[in-house]
């Protein structure tokens, strides 16, 4: 199928980029706001999430004191004007936070791209922020059904991302995205100052230590001689990894390539 998008009729790129946790969604934010025309959101729908779940996540009460958790409300901020000389408006959103009394229809208004990681990378990150989760925590059966439903409705295939491709060749694979989207890569998206940002959601404390430190992409180190690259999962979590793997490899045939 053709992979083509088409931005709002103001002009302006609506993306939603939809990911799981541990995904790199904090440092592919970062790469985004540093363009120079794009203004950036960090998880809108994370305090209607936690309200409606009732999960304690780390800061549970600060996020919902503090960020908007009527959804509707959050899906109009999603679509309202925004300023002028913004070219693009990026959307970090994580894909477990569009829960199933949600209303789809907003969808239709904005672009979509996924960003993907290896379940088994992903899981084991997550494992050492959150001491119980389940499948749908990961997000995986949620951006399989946002990546049908866009599917569906304008019958072409929309950006998949793997962040291993991106860490390993991120010029190329940034050229690759942003020529899916009909916008013009900057090298500004290779790099971003250290330290907090004012656009970061109210929870980086709890979350961004390491992005926070970062410059840029970084592919990670190989690992010793004789060292397995990877601690194996506690049998509850592998459990998960293995219904995680056929709704990452359903993604990961649509990756952008480069």
């Amino acid at each position: 199928m053709e992979r083509t998008v088409s931005a709002a009729d103001d002009g302006v790129l609506r993306l939603a980029m939809w990911s799981g946790p541990r995904n790199l969604s904090t440092a592919f934010m970062r790469s985004w706001e540093n363009r120079g025309d794009t203004i950036v959101i960090d998880e809108p729908f994370y305090a209607h999430y936690l309200k409606v779940t009732g999960l304690d996540h780390p800061g549970r009460d600060e996020i919902i004191a503090h960020q908007e958790s009527d959804w509707r409300r959050v899906a109009d901020l999603l679509l309202a004007p925004v300023p002028p000389n913004v070219r693009v408006f990026y959307q970090k959103q994580m894909s477990h936070h569009l829960l199933p009394h949600m209303g789809r229809e907003w969808l239709d208004s904005v672009t979509h791209a996924f960003l993907i990681r290896d379940p088994s990378a992903m899981l084991a990150s997550l494992g050492e922020k959150l001491s119980n989760f389940d499948l749908l925590a990961t997000g995986l059966p949620q951006q399989v059904e946002i990546f049908e439903h866009v599917l569906e409705r304008t019958g072409k295939v929309p950006a998949v991302l793997d962040s291993a491709d991106l860490l390993e060749r991120p010029e190329p694979m940034l050229r690759a995205l942003c020529a899916a989207l009909g916008v013009p890569f900057t090298d500004r998206m290779l790099w971003w100052p250290a330290g907090r940002r004012e656009s970061d959601g109210i929870w980086a404390r709890h979350w961004y230590h390491r992005v926070e430190q970062s410059t840029g992409f970084e592919a990670p180190p190989p690992p010793a001689s004789g060292v397995a690259a990877m601690t194996p999962l506690p049998p509850a979590v592998a459990g998960i990894a293995a219904r995680c793997r056929p709704l990452y490899e359903r993604l990961r045939a649509h990756r952008l390539r480069a």
